[in-house]
């Protein structure tokens, strides 16, 4: 497989600078700003998180544009993929390259993720983008009717890890050390894989909610985690709210249970039924709401 690779471009240049890539703790901003404290005024250097246009290129074609925080590009570009059907394995797709361009002041403008499809998938692709010519208006990009707004996973799961309250309460405060960026700037969500045992494995943060948790599974699939056996040990927490493309999302990569810090949706909850996931919300150290399924210790 072609080697993953992130190229940062000065658009006013014709020859690309090969940078390592970002890292969440370097996709930050620093601006001066006034701080009012008990009457008085001081200025001092805040931490920003950056937020910028995503494009997500495949094999030349333009798909679609996210907002995103620029960093774990790769993970987003395989997780992204696969949650929305376009791959259903790593090695469909050969390479990831991400172009910077910036603004004559030196600011990050967009990134553009040229991503090199396998030519079954590309064909599929091509289909679809077809099927939606002339569509204007969407609410939900790519889908052309209600039956392909909610996708059905077609592998086998197992049963639902069984989770004791200590168990999210162990997670939750793992997870809290975990988030540079959120320390940082205090504007990101944090989505993770926890353990049986509470034990924070992998963290991916971000602006937005759903595109830190495509590249947490992003991640999973780079790094090559065996899918279903990996969900019968591991299990998803969120710092965000629980919506219905988060369940979904968790589905798609075969997942049984997410653990929100916020509440979930009406049509989360009856997807985490149709799915029989465990969903928890409102989870706090001792506290928490269970919607679907129920807590317990491990079997």
């Amino acid at each position: 497989m072609t080697a993953v690779k992130e190229v940062f471009t000065q658009c006013s240049l014709s020859v690309e600078q090969a940078l390592p890539p970002q890292a969440a703790a370097q996709a930050v901003a620093t601006l001066a700003v006034s701080r009012w404290r008990q009457g008085e005024v001081t200025v001092v250097a805040d931490a920003l998180a950056q937020e910028v246009p995503i494009a997500f290129v495949y094999n030349g074609i333009s798909h679609v544009v996210m907002m995103a925080t620029p960093a774990d590009l790769e993970d987003f570009a395989y997780g992204f993929s696969f949650t929305e059907g376009i791959i259903t394995a790593r090695n469909q797709i050969y390479g990831v390259e991400a172009k910077a361009i910036m603004h004559d002041d030196g600011q990050l403008q967009g990134v553009e993720l040229h991503i090199e499809l396998a030519t079954e998938q590309f064909v599929a692709l091509k289909a679809q983008r077809r099927n939606l010519t002339g569509r204007t208006g969407c609410g939900l990009c790519g889908a052309e009717s209600l039956q392909q707004v909610f996708k059905h996973p077609d592998r086998a799961v197992s049963a639902p890890v069984r989770l004791d309250a200590d168990v999210i309460a162990t997670a939750l405060a793992g997870l809290q050390s975990q988030q540079p960026l959120q320390q940082m700037t205090g504007a990101t969500h944090a989505t993770a894989l926890a353990d049986r045992q509470g034990k924070v494995v992998c963290v991916r943060e971000d602006v937005g909610r759903h595109n830190a948790l495509d590249k947490l599974i992003g991640s999973l699939l780079r790094q090559q985690v065996a899918w279903p056996d990996c969900w019968q040990d591991h299990w998803v927490l969120t710092t965000s709210r629980a919506s219905y493309e988060m369940v979904q999302k968790v589905a798609m990569a075969g997942g049984r249970v997410l653990v929100a810090i916020s509440a979930p949706t009406a049509l989360a909850v009856n997807l985490a039924k149709e799915y029989g996931f465990l969903l928890v919300g409102f989870a706090r150290a001792g506290q928490c709401v269970v919607y679907s399924g129920e807590l317990g210790p491990a079997a």
